[in-house]
């Protein structure tokens, strides 16, 4: 298999796992926020991954996920489940599972927590790529993982039978713009913080862009499609507001995931609720998100403090 056994391409959001009060997953939500997704412009979901809050969740949590989100899709996109665990045989039960109730392949990110080095690495991929009979994404994220696929790993990972993709989302755009060149004639390459760099990674060629933002700020899909459309002013616009959106959510006492899940509240939007050891914001941070959506245009002030 390599980048042409598959047909992934676009702008993929990195859905939110909408809970609800009682902590369960509320099924409902999740659907509702496929449904505006790919109304929107998506042309497939990243489900269960780390703004899906994977690492809250038990194993049957996250299959239970998956299914739900393969029954919302209809068919309609492709699904990429996030399927990475520490273990070997855990990542690989996950995956089979996945591709078994007809999720399109695996996003799987490297064993996280232990330190290890490139070896023990693309062992474990190696394992996984033996084990299993479908398509695997690799997933880049040292700031969640701890390890980091290089790109001289991952143009090794590249030669594996069943990996034909990469999620770069180290965040650091010579990381990027060096793992893109090193397997994009291999793999199908896609951005993750696409809020950040989504332009000149479409610029270059990505085969996609993944990010949380469209949960929020659908508009944030026309990355995509604004660039392979040649609208590069249209784009280089929404870019700006990426940059802006990345900033304000990462601010100010916030961190992502929460600020994601407290601004679709506050636009309205099927976020649901968090899952401990994530907090809801409240306070000053709270105040600040309202403040900033605001003056960047993506809220409206009187409706917010009429909310409120």
């Amino acid at each position: 298999m390599d980048r042409n056994s598959v047909k992934w391409s676009g702008p993929a959001p990195a859905i939110v796992t909408p809970f609800d009060d009682k902590g369960a997953i509320d099924e409902g939500l999740l659907a509702r926020n496929i449904d505006i997704l790919m109304s929107k412009g998506a042309t497939g979901i990243v489900i269960g991954g780390c703004t899906g809050e994977f690492w809250a969740m038990t194993f049957e949590e996250r299959k239970k996920l998956w299914k739900m989100g393969v029954k919302a899709m209809s068919g309609r996109g492709f699904v990429l489940p996030g399927t990475g665990a520490i273990g070997v045989a855990d990542t690989i039960d996950l995956t089979k599972a996945a591709l078994d109730m007809g999720c399109d392949g695996g996003l799987i990110l490297p064993p996280y927590f232990v330190k290890l080095n490139d070896d023990e690495i693309f062992a474990h991929y190696e394992a996984v790529s033996r084990a299993v009979d479908g398509p695997i994404m690799l997933y880049n994220i040292p700031g969640n993982a701890v390890n980091a696929l290089t790109p001289a790993l991952v143009s090794r990972l590249a030669d594996l039978e069943r990996v034909v993709a990469v999620k770069e989302s180290s965040g650091d755009w010579n990381n990027y713009y060096a793992t893109a060149i090193a397997v994009k004639d291999r793999l199908r390459v896609f951005c993750g913080p696409s809020s950040v760099f989504g332009v000149p990674a479409m610029a270059m060629g990505a085969d996609g862009l993944i990010d949380c933002f469209p949960n929020m700020w659908a508009p944030c899909l026309d990355l995509y499609h604004s660039m392979k459309a040649g609208k590069v002013e249209e784009a280089r616009k929404l870019q700006e507001m990426g940059v802006r959106l990345t900033t304000l959510f990462t601010t100010g006492g916030r961190t992502l995931y929460p600020a994601t899940k407290a601004a679709m509240d506050m636009l309205g939007l099927p976020g649901g609720k968090l899952r401990p050891p994530l907090r809801p914001l409240t306070g000053e941070p709270l105040a600040g998100l309202r403040r900033g959506l605001i003056d960047l245009g993506l809220l409206d002030a009187r409706s917010s403090l009429a909310a409120s």
